[in-house]
């Protein structure tokens, strides 16, 4: 009797193997598949803006102009080479809103939000993409601690959360302006339009503006102002801690400490840098130094507001006094919270810095904030992140100051602007820039808005356990 041969077993077909291959890449190297995912949607963009539909005009626009348009929305940056306002047709305006959404929120919160909407549950590689934009140090192979970090258990709430807070805040700001624009003698559908805009910009701390006229069309009034400033404030403490306060509003002994060090850094950076711009601007008739007092509160305020990453601006930046220009750049260096649609070096990597500092000063052995102990591998990361920022933006100052040979102050506000994701700019960035400034530009941007942890892990090779330690040894330090 003759033997039965078993069936060969079926192979999986291109499709099946081609997601094997991606799930495989996203399980083993996060931080390079975060980066290819980012870089995938900023191309996209970039090629839609291209098309002759984007643009006023009807023409194609160039591909670098095209790309730095989209990298610094999707990068939630707001710098320009072109009029934002009317180069682009109503199709490359709902580009721009949309690019600022997904940036805002994070592609990498969006693919998963969208991998539950599909598949009515969210597994383990969608819990591990958000969680990693939730806690950047997720991005690094090994342990990750949970106790300040968004739980892979409560990820599926997290991404219900961030969508659900983006459409409340954003419709807030929009029910808050409306009435304004109203007043200011718009016809209604524009007044919808523009307070969709600001809202939208505000919020995801872009800073484009819907007109040509900019924020100066409402430079001196206090309630439009005040909007924005809260919309760009309120964007910038991060998901994690609208997660956490939604939980224990009224309940802060349950804040995590992540929580309690982004609020009040981020409350004494506000308000500190107001007071040094108002007392460093006084009489400075370019800017807002020659107004009232309660002007002067209001200008300084919102300045120091909008160098933490919101980007809008009452005035020309580079009418700034040389010592408040550093404090700008200062500012725009650290930036906002974690997880947040700010940039910079975040405000808890300086919390950290400092504490270091202090414990250092106090001959403690470990740094301390409101009753807990830090461990010491969270200053090395702040440490790494402070030292790669710095880093790149020394490396891109030098490299454009040679393409374009324009004065240090100048290139090296943009320069920080660009990295921080803030769109403020001192003149530097203009369609006049040569194609080499637009694309390192560009590529500052994508890489501030990825993030120095993400960035670090991306670069690394897998982390191996070692099963010996070296002689230690202490250098002189100082």
């Amino acid at each position: 009797m003759a033997k039965r041969v078993a069936p060969a077993e079926r192979r999986p077909g291109a499709f099946a193997r081609m997601r094997q291959g991606v799930d495989g890449f996203a399980q083993n190297y996060p931080a390079r598949f975060a980066i290819a995912v980012f870089a995938a949607i900023n191309l996209l963009f970039a090629a839609l803006f291209m098309t002759p539909a984007a643009s006023v005009s009807g023409t194609a626009t160039n591909f670098f102009d095209a790309l730095f348009t989209a990298v610094s929305v999707v990068s939630v940056t707001g710098l320009t080479v072109v009029d934002m306002a009317d180069h682009w047709s109503p199709f490359g305006d709902f580009l721009t809103l949309l690019g600022v959404q997904v940036g805002g929120i994070g592609v990498l919160t969006v693919t998963s939000f969208l991998g539950m909407i599909v598949a009515r549950r969210l597994g383990l590689r969608q819990r591990l993409m958000a969680a990693g934009e939730a806690n950047p140090g997720r991005m690094r192979r090994g342990a990750v601690s949970e106790s300040q970090a968004i739980r892979l258990g409560d990820m599926s709430a997290l991404l219900r959360l961030v969508v659900i807070s983006v459409l409340v805040f954003e419709a807030a700001l929009i029910l808050l302006l409306l009435p304004r624009l109203l007043l200011a003698g718009k016809p209604f559908g524009d007044a919808v339009y523009e307070s969709v805009y600001w809202s939208f910009m505000a919020f995801t701390n872009s800073g484009f503006t819907p007109t040509s006229a900019g924020v100066t069309e409402f430079a001196t009034d206090p309630w439009f102002l005040c909007i924005l400033m809260l919309g760009v404030f309120v964007g910038s403490l991060g998901f994690p801690v609208y997660f956490v306060l939604l939980r224990n509003l009224g309940n802060p002994r349950h804040w995590s400490l992540h929580v309690k060090l982004t609020i009040s850094v981020s409350a004494m950076l506000l308000f500190a840098g107001g007071a040094v711009y108002l007392a460093l601007e006084y009489g400075n008739q370019q800017s807002w130094g020659g107004e009232d007092a309660g002007q002067q509160v209001l200008q300084a305020l919102f300045m120091s507001a909008m160098t933490r990453s919101g980007g809008f601006a009452t005035f020309d930046p580079s009418q700034l006094h040389q010592s408040s220009m550093l404090v700008t750049n200062m500012l725009m260096f650290v930036g906002g919270g974690s997880a947040s649609t700010a940039g910079g070096i975040k405000v808890t990597t300086l919390a950290m810095l400092f504490l270091a500092a202090i414990a250092e000063a106090r001959g403690r052995e470990h740094m301390e904030a409101f009753g807990k102990a830090i461990p010491a591998d969270i200053l090395r990361l702040s440490v790494a992140v402070t030292l790669w920022s710095a880093t790149i933006v020394a490396v891109v100052t030098i490299a454009l100051l040679q393409l374009t040979e324009q004065p240090l102050s100048v290139v090296l506000f943009d320069v920080i602007s660009a990295f921080a994701t803030c769109g403020l700019t001192a003149g530097f960035t203009s369609s006049e820039l040569p194609a080499a400034a637009k694309t390192i530009l560009a590529l500052t941007m994508l890489v501030g808005r990825i993030g120095g942890v993400t960035l670090a892990a991306a670069l690394a090779s897998r982390q191996r356990p070692r099963l010996f330690n070296r002689p230690t040894e202490r250098p002189l330090v100082g």
